[in-house]
């Protein structure tokens, strides 16, 4: 592992760093769950959460946790080696999700869906054993993008990835540090720090998968126009309520507080090009 910062990993802390200030991901006193699956986007979430915490101005907890699925062939002992030379508290889980998709996902179906919420339950519980009040998860832009096409195009709703959200039950955060990171940016890294990938035997063994054609997606389009990924993102923080047909939005932007600000509207019948927003104001357990 190098101990010089590189050029790549410069740039993907600094995204981290204006992400986690933008959307106030982390505060003073947190104690957060890393949740490491052992690709290469949670190495790099706890590889950059490390170097974030010791530039923060007040004082946060950082305890990493895997969750053992049980799956054919796994072998964690590499990732254990990785967190006990990480100097982050951590603990490995064991629980046999694996046997439980593969019983409920008929032949043909997709395994993403449930082996997702399975694994979120067990985070939960895991974050309330330890005392933590937030949940770091590792999804990237590319991730946040797909979501967004998938949602837009197969279920006909305007959802992505949100940088941070409240659980149903109030319970815990859940955060999205490298929300606004590209994915190869991720991968250079992980190929430069020589994280230690785990496969994945569910999701990460099923082709043509919905995902998949976003993700094609999205190359095809940024071959002819190549800055189309961060056009997208800017979107996503750049709503304009009326002029959406969801009635209930248009409502509640109505009665919005005076002291925000009304967005500019595009003007009747004019055609308007997509263009480049301008830069954004910065704002131990072991097992």
């Amino acid at each position: 592992m190098s101990l010089k910062q590189t050029p790549v990993e410069k740039q993907l802390l600094r995204q981290l760093i204006r992400t986690s200030e933008t959307y106030r991901l982390l505060e003073p006193g947190d104690r957060v769950l890393v949740a490491m699956s052992g690709g290469k986007d949670s190495y790099g979430m706890l590889h950059l959460l490390k170097q974030l915490k010791v530039r923060l101005p007040f004082s946060v907890e950082l305890i990493a946790v895997h969750l053992d699925q049980v799956q054919p062939g796994y072998d964690g002992a590499p990732l254990r080696e990785y967190l006990e030379s990480s100097g982050v508290p951590y603990r490995i889980l064991r629980e046999d999700t694996y046997s439980v998709v593969m019983e409920h996902v008929s032949e043909g179906g997709t395994y993403c869906s449930l082996c997702s919420r399975l694994r979120r339950g067990v985070l939960y519980r895991a974050a309330e054993e330890l005392g933590c009040n937030k949940i770091a998860l590792g999804h990237h832009r590319d991730d946040a993008l797909e979501t967004f096409l998938m949602n837009l195009l197969y279920s006909g709703k305007l959802q992505s990835m949100p940088p941070r959200y409240l659980t149903d039950d109030g319970r815990f955060h859940v955060i999205r540090p490298l929300i606004q990171c590209e994915e190869a940016k991720l991968r250079e890294l992980a190929s430069e720090q020589a994280f230690p990938i785990l496969p994945c035997n569910l999701c990460g063994s099923q082709e043509g998968l919905k995902r998949d054609k976003m993700a094609e997606l999205l190359e095809k389009l940024e071959a002819e126009h190549p800055t189309v990924r961060s056009v997208m993102m800017a979107a996503l923080g750049n709503v304009c309520p009326t002029h959406l047909f969801d009635r209930d939005v248009a409502r509640a932007w109505e009665e919005r507080d005076p002291s925000i600000p009304g967005k500019a509207s595009l003007g009747a019948g004019r055609s308007h090009e997509a263009r480049e927003p301008a830069p954004g104001r910065r704002l131990p357990v072991v097992a």
